[in-house]
């Protein structure tokens, strides 16, 4: 369980996103996954809608999971771990009155940012391929308004997610984070297909932004190859990774089926597995069984 309010974490948040280093949020699906994080040493960690509809539906990230199921299993995951949670909330699950519905809901389950795109429903996960239709400039600009408008926490920090640069090219998703950035939006997340030019678009999109720019670090090859140390003079504040647990489980697990189907046992395969001690370290054991021991009755 967390000892960290969700105000804490949020504000730990904020000055992390305005340090000199860029921050660096792990993709993870579950609470599992998220304290593997924390433990290795990052500071956040990012819930990925996809994860989430792979880990809970086994579909594609196509606007199958709604808000109730995104905030019930975001609140579990923020609750497992000290660090900040910074959550998918796709387009905010309708117009401007779920927005606001869904800013309480997220408020509520203790994530520390979220972040709404401007994509039309249903939406489609950006790294599916083809463009993605988006709202009109005006009605995606009055989502943003009403979301930053429905915080009750002013520490809540809310990202602004464009996927209009593949469609109607980077000045308009620049057009739109701006004024974004005007009604309210504390990060910019452009996202961006796979070119040659990626990282002078990004570096486009730093120089006109006002607030920290947040990008998907899985969208391109050149973006994979950057160090942490390159990050932040790449014009990268926040850098997420969506794709990492829910790729790095889906080879490990199929890997191992594999093993078990071929050779008909898992001898051999325990170096590539946790052991039951490593498993239960993972998941806090010993701070369960501090705890019980401390109100023994006996």
């Amino acid at each position: 369980m967390s000892t960290v309010t969700a105000s804490q974490k949020r504000r730990t948040l904020r000055q992390l996103l305005q340090g000199a280093r860029a921050l660096r949020a792990p993709g993870i699906y579950d609470g599992y996954g998220a304290r593997l994080v924390e433990q290795v040493g990052f500071a956040a960690a990012y819930m990925t809608g996809n994860g989430v509809s792979a880990t809970l539906l086994g579909r594609p990230d196509v606007g199958l999971v709604d808000l109730t199921m995104m905030t019930d299993h975001a609140r579990r995951v923020a609750s497992s771990v000290d660090m900040p949670l910074i959550c998918d909330a796709d387009t905010g699950y309708g117009n401007v009155v779920n927005v606001r519905r869904a800013m309480m809901e997220f408020e509520a389950a203790g994530v520390a940012a979220i972040h709404i795109e401007d994509q039309v429903s249903p939406k489609r996960c950006a790294q599916m391929p083809g463009d993605r239709t988006v709202l009109e400039f005006a009605q995606a600009v009055a989502k943003i308004s009403a979301a930053s408008a429905a915080r009750s926490d002013s520490e809540f920090v809310l990202i602004a997610r464009t996927d209009s640069a593949g469609a109607l090219g980077l000045q308009e998703a620049i057009r739109r984070g701006q004024a974004f950035t005007d009604v309210g939006a504390d990060a910019i997340f452009v996202e961006l297909k796979d070119n040659p030019h990626i990282l002078q678009d990004i570096q486009t999109i730093k120089a006109s932004i006002t607030v920290p720019v947040v990008v998907n670090v899985d969208s391109a090859q050149a973006l994979r190859h950057l160090h942490e140390a390159d990050l932040k003079q790449a014009g990268i504040d926040l850098a997420i990774y969506p794709a990492l647990a829910r790729g790095v489980f889906g080879y490990a697990m199929r890997a191992a089926l594999s093993h078990l189907d071929r050779v008909g046992n898992l001898a051999g395969y325990e170096d590539q597995m946790f052991t039951p001690a490593q498993y239960n370290e993972a998941l806090g054991l010993s701070e369960v069984e501090a705890w019980e021991k401390r109100f023994d009755e006996r």
